[in-house]
């Protein structure tokens, strides 16, 4: 099995990066894994902590219409370059907690997504550059108020409410390219998304090349790679589960604002 890296929060407070052991116990280390964090002597049992979402990023770059299917079920064609747009990162929550439905929407969409985490400052970067800059990867759900992204023209109130982000439940540093991302609703057998993340238009290198010709992106950044065919509306009381192949699996709840 891969190692997980995962940030949590102990009975006391005090949030830290560190390795998810089998035992579930974590070995703490003494800063975020992408600056060169080092294992420490301290080691939280299951019971002395929380996971959290595993990395506090300066920013979300998402990425709409990166797969060829999703682009024609939202009735348009697929993006000449890749069609970028910001997630603030008060929108992220961990796995296992509560997506919360604002009062303003009448439709709030899933969107799983394959995450990358960025390792180290990256500007200007071409693609083999990015290969070297990318740290790791998790998993995301790009919650989007569908009603509002139509009536605004533009996406930043239907993808920026506070809980529109869930992400986790840890960081892997290596991914088979055509790890499968599916995405489950309460406890139907049946996937309601399901691809293979090489069907992507825009490979992640591409994306962070691209993303970094236009800002600075830093270490714990996420870039979103786009959402397969597949989406439909959350309901409150929906249990909504993204699993990718590699990484695991990231459940969250719906619920009233």
């Amino acid at each position: 099995m891969a190692q997980r890296y995962v940030r949590v929060q102990n009975q006391e407070g005090q949030i830290y990066y560190g390795l998810l052991q089998l035992s579930l116990n974590v070995q703490v280390l003494d800063a975020p894994p992408w600056l060169q964090g080092q294992p420490t002597d301290l080691t939280l049992t299951p019971e002395n902590y929380q996971i959290m979402a595993p990395c506090a990023p300066s920013k979300i770059v998402a990425v709409g219409k990166n797969y060829a299917d999703h682009a024609a079920e939202m009735g348009t064609s697929v993006p000449s370059e890749p069609l970028i747009f910001l997630k603030p990162p008060t929108s992220i929550i961990p796995s296992e907690t509560e997506i919360k439905c604002p009062p303003h929407s009448q439709r709030v969409d899933y969107e799983g997504e394959l995450a990358v985490v960025i390792g180290d400052r990256t500007f200007d970067c071409t693609p083999e550059e990015a290969q070297t800059k990318i740290w790791g990867y998790t998993i995301a759900n790009d919650v989007t108020a569908r009603d509002l992204q139509k009536r605004d023209g533009q996406w930043t109130r239907a993808k920026g409410f506070d809980t529109f982000c869930p992400l986790g439940p840890w960081i892997v540093r290596e991914l088979n390219p055509g790890a499968r991302l599916q995405t489950f609703l309460n406890d139907e057998p049946n996937p309601v998304q399901s691809a293979c993340i090489d069907q992507m238009v825009f490979a992640p290198d591409f994306l962070v090349s691209y993303i970094s010709q236009v800002m600075t992106l830093l270490p714990g950044d996420l870039v979103l790679t786009g959402t397969p065919f597949g989406v439909g509306p959350l309901l409150i009381g929906d249990r909504v589960r993204v699993e990718i192949e590699g990484i695991g699996r990231l459940e969250n709840i719906v619920a009233a604002r």
